[in-house]
């Protein structure tokens, strides 16, 4: 089919800027067949990011699936609060529970030269992804991946500098949630104690993994501040800050020992 035809129908399904981007990633190749059935896509409202299996995240193209959540702008922030804080560290050790894409790790050691990360997750599938993505940047020996779960990882007696987070942390039943997150992974969208379960599971147990100087970096979901916090100042820990995202919201809650 040819370009203009695609672009046509592609633009009637969604709009010109999400057609633009489908047939700048497939080129030129696209079929009669596949045109119709990505337009199919954009009608029931698949994210672009799921048609074309590709997001960008501070800076770095993430390759993405149905069996992860698409890197949201806003976790961006995350690693913006990482980075200030250790930009210069030497051999800095990362925790990254539910890892999902293994996009906040990556971004965080691929700006840290000498860092390295684990990353947990419950999924096998997304497990898999974040290899891909690893290894695409050539992070593959710098990035350890294992499963497992935010109340039981199995770390042995090793400590890290960094514990970092973007936990579920939508309540079920919420509204607020957009259309396009029907094609997430409900396990990384949604917990449990009206979204606060991961965050009372990262308090009790991150003693377990974090050095004496080191610090937890969670993202939280609007007006969830306040809650959050006094689940980890009963957990024992102390609150360095908060940070604000682009849109001016507190996006990222820091915690020390």
């Amino acid at each position: 089919m040819e370009i203009n035809q695609a672009f046509a129908i592609l633009s009637s399904a969604g709009n010109p800027h999400t057609a633009r981007i489908i047939i700048e990633k497939f080129g030129g190749d696209m079929s009669r067949f596949m045109v119709w059935r990505v337009a199919r896509k954009l009608r029931r409202g698949v994210p672009v990011a799921k048609i074309i299996h590709e997001k960008w995240f501070y800076g770095i193209p993430f390759y993405t699936n149905k069996y992860t959540l698409d890197p949201r702008p806003d976790t961006e922030t995350l690693v913006e609060s990482v980075l200030g804080d250790w930009r210069g560290a030497r051999d800095l050790r990362v925790l990254d529970l539910g890892t999902g894409t293994g996009c906040v790790a990556i971004a965080i050691i691929a700006n840290i030269p000498g860092a390295s990360a684990i990353g947990i997750d419950i999924s096998r599938r997304a497990l898999r992804v974040a290899r891909k993505n690893a290894c695409d940047m050539g992070l593959c020996d710098e990035f350890e991946l294992m499963r497992g779960k935010f109340s039981r990882a199995n770390l042995g007696k090793e400590r890290f500098d960094v514990i970092v987070s973007n936990p579920p942390y939508i309540a079920r039943g919420d509204r607020r949630v957009n259309a396009g997150a029907r094609f997430d992974p409900a396990v990384a969208l949604y917990a449990k104690n009206n979204g606060l379960a991961a965050y009372e599971q990262i308090a009790k147990n991150a003693h377990l993994w974090i050095k004496q100087n080191g610090r937890v970096y969670v993202e939280i979901g609007a007006g969830m501040s306040r809650a959050v916090r006094s689940i980890f100042t009963r957990a024992g820990w102390k609150f360095v800050r908060a940070d604000k995202d682009l849109g001016g919201k507190i996006r990222v809650l820091v915690f020390s020992m």
